[in-house]
């Protein structure tokens, strides 16, 4: 094992080389040549990306690890020695989650651990429900899995922080595209045309409506609008990308269509043609509660631990909670400044990694 590399260094050659969802070829080969001929490892490949690392020394049961390993379509404008040679980037932490669960990895071979663990490396979170996928190949099945655990990096929290809940942690989420067709025309002589664009703002303004009626937490969201082609024609065309947030994979669902009644109205009132088109449906991540307190008293005397409530982020270790009973938290990252996460600027220190294993090997010795 004197030739692998060591977290550290495995964090800074996979920030370098970021890969999208289910891209993340380069990544794979990476964690194979360094995990592939460990003591007691097994690898199992479900998925074209991405692996689980299988170690088994008795017959019982097992824990699941899971690190998430894409990246974003994003270009990095950190100063740091070891940034993204590509225009994606590491700016979920994704880089620092692999390379935790890769030093936990690491811990449990060198010590010989007696305890039976996968350590899963997924593929394709950003959007791409890579822990659904891992699920839907049935992998799993084969395993008797006593417990699950995960991490987030955050700059929200001060260095080694870890900021948990019992119950909802982390949000359901739905992608969604709504399109909008009209008519192109003139601005000269509007009643030539349909304006898109107009119906587009008329479904935003409607929609905060529909949220407002609302009795629990909701957001509609929206990152990106495309519409228009020159500034003196009527666009015929114009398009969201957004996403649902809720505290329940049910309850965005029944949003969803909500909206899409909302459309057929905007539909004929405007004779704009109004479609929608269904991305990813991530649900809720829910931590169980007994294991929430379990983790809470190993952890307490060691760590800053926080019960943060509830968080309308989206995260696909969601599929996993609802199987097994599972703990996910927050481990703060910041020490200056907070760029928040998926910023170009977003850049953990190295010295997180360590924090992220203890807390593991914690986890691992106690829970």
């Amino acid at each position: 094992m004197a030739d692998i590399l060591t977290p550290a260094e495995l964090r800074h050659t996979l920030h370098q080389f970021p890969e999208l969802m289910f891209e993340e070829y380069k990544t794979t080969k990476i964690l194979l040549e360094n995990i592939s001929g460990m003591d007691n490892i097994k690898i199992l490949r479900p998925l074209e990306t991405g692996l689980i690392a299988e170690y088994k020394v008795n017959d019982g049961d097992y824990y699941l690890f899971r690190a998430d390993i894409d990246a974003l379509p994003i270009k990095e404008e950190t100063e740091t020695p070891f940034a993204s040679m590509n225009n994606f980037m590491h700016a979920c932490g994704h880089d620092v989650h692999t390379s935790i669960l890769y030093g936990l990895l690491w811990h449990v071979v060198n010590n010989k651990i007696n305890k039976n663990i996968l350590f899963l490396f997924q593929p394709g979170e950003e959007g791409g429900g890579g822990a659904e996928k891992i699920i839907n190949s049935g992998v799993l099945n084969n395993y008797n899995i006593k417990k699950a655990f995960a991490l987030h990096v955050t700059d929200e929290y001060e260095q080694g922080t870890i900021a948990s809940t019992p119950g909802i942690l982390f949000a359901s989420a739905y992608e969604v595209d709504i399109e909008f067709f009209g008519k192109s025309a003139h601005v000269a002589f509007p009643e030539n045309g349909k304006n898109a664009f107009e119906a587009l703002t008329l479904f935003l303004s409607r929609v905060k409506d529909l949220i407002k009626e609302e009795k629990e937490k909701v957001i509609f969201g929206y990152g990106r609008i495309e519409s228009g082609e020159v500034r003196n024609i009527i666009p015929a065309y114009a398009k969201i990308e957004a996403t649902i947030r809720t505290l329940s994979r049910a309850k965005s669902e029944a949003f969803f269509n909500k909206i899409i009644v909302l459309l057929g109205t905007i539909e004929k009132e405007t004779g704009i043609k109004c479609t929608i088109s269904a991305g990813s449906l991530y649900t809720e991540v829910e931590v169980d509660k007994p294991l929430f307190e379990e983790c809470k008293k190993a952890l307490s005397g060691k760590f800053k631990f926080i019960d943060c409530s509830y968080k309308m982020t989206g995260e696909d270790f969601g599929f996993i909670s609802k199987l097994y009973p599972s703990f996910m938290f927050w481990l703060g990252t910041r020490t200056e400044v907070e760029f928040g996460l998926h910023n170009p600027k977003f850049i953990p220190d190295d010295s997180v990694i360590t924090k992220g294993i203890d807390i593991f090997k914690v986890i691992l010795n106690e829970v």
